[in-house]
Formats: structure tokens, sequence, C-alpha cells
């Protein structure tokens, strides 16, 4: 079988797990990709240089129709604060383009050790949830503009949609859970189409990429993830009123634990 049909194939299973878990358990997508990438993409002749670049910016293009179907279903019940818009998506639109190219100055290998030790942190938080106090107001422009291109530097070199980070620091600063989630699915979607387009540029003259590369994206690879992605998350979101996701969560968690360390060590 042509590898390039092969990896479609794989990631057509890998995105349906995607979409399953994620509505499952709320959880991004790029935790799962970008491990599973890791493993698949070798197969096409994706150089061990490049290897981490490709799957994350893979997995950060696969986030853009995910994260847009949430931010409209949020706009519509109204949990998407507007008036943030102006302070925080300049930042998010600085990092999250920023972020291309910052992880072209670093190896493939300490960007994967990065990784890991972020998979490794979030499975720890999603284990065991941080309680973020909530505050009584929300910064100057200044301090949001400053956070937010943190926030999505960090989204874009993980190749994750950042409300895993987004969401507590918006609460803290006086957001209702529901208002911080629902304005973290826009700026995913912001981070999700910035870091792309970075990702694309930043890989366009990039050596050796195989066929079927569009700059650092793999496009039988994300074909494959969105299609199975989106059709799958519903039957997610359907077990979640009759599954044990706190039990289901600890034991994903756990997983994660472990794919982050066999990274760190590999």
């Amino acid at each position: 079988m042509d590898s390039m049909l092969q990896v479609f194939i794989i990631c057509l299973f890998l995105g349906a797990v995607v979409g399953f878990f994620a509505g499952l358990l709320g959880i991004g997508g790029g935790l799962i990709i970008v491990p599973a990438l890791l493993y698949i993409l070798p197969s096409v002749g994706i150089s061990v240089t490049q290897l981490t670049h490709v799957a994350i910016a893979t997995s950060l293009a696969s986030i853009i129709l995910t994260s847009m179907s949430s931010a409209t279903a949020h706009h519509k019940r109204g949990n998407v604060p507007w008036q943030l818009f102006k302070p925080i998506m300049p930042g998010i639109v600085v990092g999250s383009l920023a972020s291309a190219f910052v992880s072209e100055q670093i190896s493939s290998a300490n960007l994967q050790q990065t990784f890991a030790i972020f998979v490794v942190l979030m499975a720890i938080q999603m284990a065991f949830p941080l309680k973020v106090k909530t505050g009584d107001e929300m910064p100057k422009f200044m301090v949001l503009f400053t956070v937010s291109v943190l926030i999505a530097l960090i989204a874009g070199l993980m190749g994750i949609g950042g409300g895993v980070l987004l969401v507590p620091f918006l609460c803290y600063c006086g957001l209702q859970m529901r208002q911080a989630v629902g304005f973290s699915s826009v700026t995913g979607m912001f981070i999700a189409i910035s870091g792309t387009i970075g990702y694309v540029i930043a890989g366009f003259d990039a050596p050796n990429l195989p066929p079927g590369a569009f700059g650092f994206i793999y496009l039988p690879a994300l074909g494959g993830i969105i299609i199975s992605s989106i059709l799958c998350a519903p039957l997610g979101v359907k077990a979640a009123s009759t599954w044990p996701t706190p039990v289901l969560r600890k034991i994903f968690a756990c997983l994660l634990v472990v794919v982050g360390l066999k990274l760190l060590l590999s």
C-alpha cells in the first residue's frame, strides 16, 4: 500500500479516537495527536530533524475546524465576552504566528522533550484539576496583551488550542467559567489559524519534506484526522452523559503520563 494512503487510513482511526475523547472528556486533541504522529510520520520519509515540527504543525491545523465549531456554539449561547477581543486577540495572533518561527530555532529532539514534559504536567492537571480563585477585576491592557502572547506562543509550540492555559487565567481575572471557556474557544480558533499560517510559511522552504507536505503541515494525516474526528466527537458527547467520566479522566491522565515519559526518555 502507498505510504501516503496508509498514513491517511491510520489517521482516520486516530481522528476517531481524538474526536471521541474530545467529546467525552472535553480535552484538546493535540495531547493525543502529536505523540501519535511522532510514531506514524517517519513511515512517509519525514526526517527526525523535522518530525516534531511536522507533528505539532499538523496537530495545530487539525484544531481549526473543531475550534470553529465550538466557538460558534458558545457564541449562540451568549458565552463569549466580546469586549475582551480588543485587548487579548492581538497578543493571541502575535504569539501564535511567532510560535512557528520560534520552534524552527529549536531542534526536533529538544522540542519533543519539551512537549513530553508539557504532556506530563497537563496529565497531572487533568487528574487533579487546579482550583483557581476568582479575582475581582480584569487587568490592564498591557497585562492582558503580554499574557495572551505567552499563552499563544506556548500553545503554538505545543500544537494545542491553549484553553488549558487561558481558562484558568480568565477565571482568575474574574470571568465566570462558561464565559472563560467560551472566549477560550474563540482564541483557540485564532491560535490554530495563525499558528498554521506561521508553520506553513516557516516550513515552505524546508528541505527534504516528502510529497503531501504543505510547509510543515502533512496534508494526508491532516485530512484523515479532520474527517473522522468531526464524525466521532458527537458520539463522545453522547457517551459523556452515561459513562463515568471522572474515572475515565484519571485513567486517561495516567496513560498520558506514560506517553509523556516514553517521549522524554526516547
